[in-house]
């Protein structure tokens, strides 16, 4: 049951990499004036919902949304931070600290 569940949230890990994905392509495409980022950004997309419905086989789907939208904000923010040099308030690090608390305590309960 374990390897199962393993699975799953391996599912998850690769939905949320997926959304960050799309999520920064999309903001290269520049409001989709550079198409072929736009274009990867929705299969990407596609690709992450895929994941996320293997995934709600063996995760309550409460969990699995929870660790896939955080773990999604998560990469976005930080990538932003570093591919884009957009800066992070202490209030964002804060938050960034929240979610990583919370996940991890989706993962012991």
């Amino acid at each position: 049951m374990d390897a199962i569940i393993n699975t799953h949230i391996i599912a998850i890990i690769l939905a949320a990499a997926l959304d960050i994905a799309a999520n920064l392509m999309l903001t290269k495409s520049q409001g989709f004036t550079k198409f072929k980022y736009g274009f990867f950004s929705l299969l990407c997309a596609a690709f992450a919902f895929t994941a996320l419905t293997y995934a709600v086989k063996g995760v309550d789907l409460s969990v699995a949304y929870a660790m896939w939208g955080g773990l999604g904000i998560l990469g976005t923010s930080l990538g932003g931070s570093i591919l884009f040099n957009q800066k992070l308030k202490l209030s964002a690090w804060i938050g960034i600290l929240l979610l990583i608390a919370g996940i991890t305590t989706l993962n012991f309960t």
